[in-house]
């Protein structure tokens, strides 16, 4: 394990922002991981934790130490006749994960197909689409405190998962690790196709009976048609979280603006986020570096040159304009940092 310093981090997140951390380090194992943590006790200076860069947006330089979490491996730990619990370790890669488990016929995260960043963020998130969240899949995780270096495990009641959410983002934020995540999964898929374009496609190829991996062609055909792939163009993918708003504050939306998308939920009627920015005026829109993606309202993007703070500004200009006309605070889903 070796401790550089002054590195660009600018490889290692999708907005591709050339801010520096003044230490940087690999891990790929728990004895490296509270190594890590000692030094920079030894040092007194902070630590942040770096997944994929997916879900970051770095608007200045990083004084403290920058640990690159590459903690490995994915194992069957329980299997029944029709179900089977698989540990994953922290560092994996999402979507090679999904691809993994489709290979073994192993069904549950077909729908989270292309989703960006690694594993040990996807709890921390309660990562979802088409249908489906992380907290549906989700058996436990193990983290490891970062004062004590004590591992502890955490079932979905102790992480509180909400939209976008869970206890990891709020009372416990900058408390832990997390180090390893276990799925409950499905040896006989039940296919949740009615959200987006997912049946629309499927019949668009001529598929009646879809197999897990059909399914998740499926969602990479819509994602790749919608969103820009970073490595072409900076971006964090969505950048904002679909607000929920009251009842009633919906239905009077609704008579002002009678095609506002909305779903039901326990709290009151999710509305799409993209779809109040595009009608705000901002869908395709650039400010000098950076901008407004064209073919989708909720993704912000970095043309090459912009800076975080430019993101940042770009991303308050738009809540401004959304909450001046509809009256919706929106809620960013990217880390500022």
């Amino acid at each position: 394990m070796k401790i550089h310093e002054n590195i660009s981090l600018k490889p290692f997140t999708t907005f591709g922002i050339d801010k520096k951390a003044k230490f940087f380090v690999r891990v790929g194992s728990m004895i490296e991981l509270k190594s890590a943590f000692l030094v920079a006790k030894e040092k007194r200076i902070p630590v942040l934790i770096l997944g994929g860069g997916s879900n970051i947006l770095l608007t200045q330089d990083v004084e403290g130490l920058v640990i690159k979490l590459e903690i490995k491996g994915i194992q069957v730990v329980k299997e029944e006749a029709h179900h089977l619990w698989i540990e994953v370790g922290a560092g994996e890669v999402w979507h090679d994960l999904v691809l993994h488990c489709i290979d073994k016929d192993w069904a549950g995260l077909e729908n989270l197909s292309l989703i960006p960043g690694t594993v040990g963020a996807s709890p921390m998130q309660n990562i979802g689409a088409y249908g489906v969240e992380l907290k549906d899949v989700f058996h436990s995780l193990q983290a490891m405190n970062r004062e004590t270096l004590e591992v502890h495990s955490f079932d979905p009641e102790a992480c509180q998962f909400g939209y976008r959410e869970s206890i990891f983002k709020q009372t416990l934020k900058n408390q832990y690790v997390i180090t390893s995540v276990t799925f409950h999964l499905s040896k006989a898929p039940e296919f949740h196709l009615e959200y987006g374009a997912i049946k629309e496609v499927l019949q668009a190829n001529g598929i009646q009976h879809p197999s897990l991996r059909e399914v998740s062609e499926a969602v990479i055909q819509i994602r790749q048609s919608k969103l820009p792939d970073p490595k072409e163009i900076g971006n964090a993918g969505s950048f904002f979280k679909n607000p929920t708003i009251s009842s009633n504050q919906f239905e009077e939306l609704r008579a002002l603006h009678p095609t506002l998308p909305g779903y039901s939920n326990p709290e009151g009627v999710k509305v799409a986020a993209g779809w109040l920015i595009e009608q705000a005026g901002w869908k395709g829109k650039r400010i000098g570096h950076v901008g407004v993606h064209a073919k989708q309202a909720l993704v912000l993007v970095n043309y090459g040159e912009g800076s975080g703070e430019d993101i940042k500004q770009l991303s308050q200009q738009i809540q401004t304009s959304v909450f001046d006309k509809f009256g919706i605070q929106l809620q960013p889903e990217v880390n500022f940092i």
